[in-house]
């Protein structure tokens, strides 16, 4: 249990231990402050977003719905690893959970889980004021992938703030051991990923885990990882369908050889004169068709433009 950090810190401690951060709009003065206390914090609560794509879930956790009010995290971890701070200070992230799992989180005196959570977001005590939060981009069907990258950045962060309140990992814990309403973050284990934290935090800030240490290759290995490569960038190009005598490479080659001609066709073509009668059959046809004559005005009115911008 501990004051929260400020935004500087909080900031700087993420960085330090090697987080990539996006500081997404005016996060450090988003909260829901006017609401409750944020504050002492007792420790870090990790959720999944039930949602996909970045752009639209970052904005979701900033912002939140018109039943729950944004932020509704500190940060957002996504698919990649980058983490975006949307909010600091009272978050609705945490919202009601069992008193007991919070003195097990403040004391860390649980073995590899806190005990079942017996009470929920209705009647349980509240827990906005007292965790830090991080939504992670998945739709927790139990189907979406989990990346590394996701992951140990989810380890970092976690770390981080642990670190920085000389907390173990103990005080890193899921939605789902708060709250008996929860089944979030969905995929992983979170007594998994307390182990990871616990292993980071007996490093110093930034260590590498171990799969990110440099690998020497030899030529021959360099050269075979670059026909690899090779192999991959071209494999599209020569992919051919079932009964196709063409791979999808001849296919694009040809297409860009007849727009070629159609283009010099047209190029080509002269203009004609139409006659009188013509031209009445014409006109009927444009005042019988409004869509069409407008089509007319916008393409004439843009040929002109274009005369003039030359």
């Amino acid at each position: 249990m501990a004051p929260p950090l400020s935004a500087d810190r909080f900031l700087a401690a993420l960085r330090a231990e090697g987080v990539r951060v996006v500081e997404f709009g005016s996060w450090r003065t988003h909260n829901r402050n006017s609401r409750g206390a944020w504050g002492p914090v007792h420790g870090v609560i990790v959720h999944h977003t039930v949602s996909s794509g970045t752009a639209s879930s970052v904005q979701l956790c900033r912002d939140g719905y018109s039943n729950l009010p944004g932020p509704l995290c500190h940060g957002v971890i996504a698919k990649d690893g980058t983490v975006y701070l949307v909010g600091y200070g009272r978050a609705n992230h945490a919202g009601g959970g069992c008193p007991a799992v919070l003195r097990q989180v403040t004391d860390e005196s649980y073995g590899t889980a806190p005990s079942r959570p017996t009470r929920g977001n209705l009647d349980g005590t509240d827990g906005n004021h007292a965790f830090y939060g991080f939504e992670c981009i998945n739709r927790g069907d139990g189907a979406d992938p989990w990346p590394a990258a996701q992951l140990d950045a989810i380890e970092r962060v976690s770390a981080a703030i642990c670190r920085a309140h000389s907390w173990g990992a103990k005080s890193v814990i899921g939605h789902l051991e708060w709250s008996k309403d929860k089944i979030d973050p969905r995929g992983f284990t979170m007594p998994a990923m307390r182990a990871r934290v616990a292993n980071r935090l007996a490093g110093k800030p930034g260590t590498p885990n171990p799969e990110e240490d440099d690998v020497s290759l030899t030529p021959q290995q360099a050269q075979q990882l670059a026909e690899i490569h090779r192999e991959r960038a071209i494999a599209p190009w020569t992919y051919k369908g079932t009964d196709e005598p063409r791979d999808a490479y001849a296919y694009l080659r040809d297409t860009s050889a007849a727009i070629k001609a159609v283009d010099a066709k047209v190029t080509n073509l002269k203009p004609i004169d139409l006659t009188d009668e013509q031209m009445t059959k014409l006109a009927e046809k444009v005042a019988s068709a409004p869509g069409l004559a407008t089509a007319i005005a916008e393409a004439v009115a843009q040929k002109i433009a274009d005369r003039l911008a030359e």
